[in-house]
């Protein structure tokens, strides 16, 4: 049987999928980047160190994991030169190079040194399909009018913001970009917005950034995500089909419906 290493970051996600592991009986290994373990009550986490990266890999490979799940938020690591194995430090050339670019370029090293050292990586919504919802409009409020020129304006601003690799998220109103996603992240994006007098209007706009490799780092987003959207006024939700993940679906729908909020679940490109 397949041993998978949830390799967890921050955020609700891990704690999702190893539930959705155990519950299907597939033995699983915690880890994580220390300083950025998940909150996992009663669940061992195996912390480990980037500068000791292939001594951690040659411990799963003792555990008998055969892949690796990326999962969860973390930060660039501070790195302390004196910590480096010689196996990890032949790597720090490569690991720093990847690094000027931005995280993107970061993560596909990553998975890249992972899967040279023999571990096949699963993309999260690979475990747990249900993350990503099916195409259309789930919520009883459906897009209005300008939904549509409001969500083309976003794919357009989200898409540069991916290809500079800073963000995967806009505010959208009045046919403008409000608010952009900086490195602390969409609810802090959100907290900045005050709603206007007046009836909803707006949307925020999710997507994963052009030629991702989708196995790792796509959007997320949740309830919390729905409750800030509807502090700040906005009128709904847009986010990718195919390309962003849910965190349970149901309680997303029941907030927004409460707030008279719709999401869209659009394919890239445009839709009804």
């Amino acid at each position: 049987m397949t041993r998978t290493a949830l390799i967890a970051g921050q955020g609700a996600l891990p704690g999702l999928l190893l539930a959705t592991l155990s519950a299907r009986g597939e033995p699983c290994t915690v880890a994580a980047l220390q300083g950025f373990e998940p909150d996992l009550p009663g669940v061992p986490v195996a912390a480990f160190r980037l500068e000791r990266l292939v001594p951690f890999m040659d411990r799963l490979h003792d555990e008998g994991v055969t892949r690796v799940c990326f999962a969860g938020a973390v930060r660039r690591p501070k790195i302390e030169p004196d910590l480096f194995d010689p196996r990890t430090a032949q790597l720090v050339p490569r690991i720093l190079a990847a690094m000027r670019p931005g995280d993107d370029a970061t993560l596909r090293t990553f998975l890249a040194i992972f899967e040279e050292h023999g571990f096949a990586v699963a993309a999260a919504h690979e475990i747990a399909p249900d993350l990503l919802p099916a195409e259309g409009v789930p919520t009883r409020a459906a897009p209005g009018a300008g939904a549509r020129s409001e969500a083309l304006l976003g794919e357009a601003a989200v898409a540069e913001m991916g290809r500079t690799d800073t963000g995967q998220t806009c505010v959208v109103a009045g046919g403008t970009i409000v608010a952009s996603e900086g490195p602390e992240g969409t609810d802090a994006m959100l907290a900045t917005l005050a709603p206007a007098p007046g009836a909803r209007r707006g949307l925020l706009f999710k997507a994963p950034k052009p030629a991702q490799d989708r196995r790792v780092d796509l959007p997320v987003i949740g309830p919390d995500t729905a409750r800030m959207a509807g502090a700040a006024g906005l009128a709904g939700i847009v986010i990718e089909a195919g390309g962003v993940m849910v965190l349970d679906l149901p309680e997303v729908v029941r907030t927004l419906d409460a707030q008279g909020m719709f999401l869209w679940v659009r394919p890239a490109g445009g839709g009804a």
